[in-house]
């Protein structure tokens, strides 16, 4: 495919173990083409070439300048912190680029500002951009509603120990998505924390538990627990490589769209 043809992606966090998985993909990629890489300024990478560390020269360069690496782009594909997404939306929306949004850790404030940022541009936002999850949370919404309030639910979820926020973006939506589905309000429902004599379990909880050890990728389990049985739900990642993928889903997803802020069910065709 002719290089103007194909969908022009800057990659935000270009220097870190997501960013470079992104642009190998990237590079491998058909339909896609890198022209922006986008780190913080202290990172030892800013003036070399994006893709040095494959051993080949692209001709991108790794740069703190937002606006000088989203001039050419279509869309950004973010995987940083809240506060390094908010600032590359502000761009963003300034330039009318859209972005790929697997940042985790928002506040309801930024969520906020996310939406009425999807008024001008097109944005995908999920905090966990793998098919499977994505597949993991539909399955969810069906054994919520076909297992009702008599069960128990839990969410484990495990992450290597560099991982800042807890618990995750997914094990959140997880608990989330049973929510909706069993017409429960979430915030209201949801246990974080236990400690000390709790008491006996208040019914129509849904509780979370948080480990951080070693390399994990990401593990996540929803566990509803009856009278006499149990069903677990799981999902494990061996490698971020399904979440790369899940995001060039994305943004071939956007290709199309002008503005509005869509999730991973509207990529996959999982609404129905």
């Amino acid at each position: 495919m002719n290089d103007s043809k194909k969908i022009a992606i800057a990659i935000a966090g270009a220097s870190g173990r997501m960013g470079r998985m992104l642009i190998e993909i990237i590079l491998q990629s058909s339909d896609l083409r890198l022209v922006g890489a986008i780190d913080i300024a202290s990172s030892p990478m800013i003036g070399n070439d994006a893709t040095g560390f494959l051993g080949k020269a692209s001709g991108v360069t790794v740069q703190s300048d937002v606006h000088g690496s989203l001039k050419n782009a279509d869309i950004l594909i973010d995987f940083t912190r809240p506060e390094g997404t908010m600032s590359h939306l502000s761009v963003c929306r300034e330039l009318g680029v859209k972005m790929v949004i697997g940042t985790t850790g928002f506040t309801p404030e930024q969520k906020a500002e996310i939406s009425d940022a999807s008024k001008h541009i097109a944005i995908v936002m999920a905090p966990n951009m793998s098919v499977g999850v994505n597949v993991t949370l539909k399955l969810l919404e069906i054994a919520a509603q076909a297992l009702s309030k008599d069960y128990d639910i839990e969410i484990i979820e495990a992450h290597h120990r560099h991982k800042v926020d807890a618990p995750s973006g997914t094990a959140l939506k997880m608990g989330e998505v049973i929510a909706k589905a069993q017409n429960i309000d979430f915030d209201a429902n949801a246990v974080f924390v236990r400690e000390g004599h709790t008491g006996p379990r208040k019914p129509g909880t849904i509780g979370f538990a948080t480990v951080r050890a070693g390399d994990i990728v990401g593990d996540h389990t929803a566990l509803f627990a009856g009278e006499g049985e149990r069903i677990e739900i799981t999902h494990r990642s061996s490698s971020r490589s399904n979440y790369a993928q899940g995001s060039m889903k994305a943004a071939r997803y956007l290709e199309s769209k002008k503005m509005g802020l869509f999730d991973m069910f509207d990529v996959l065709n999982l609404r129905t």
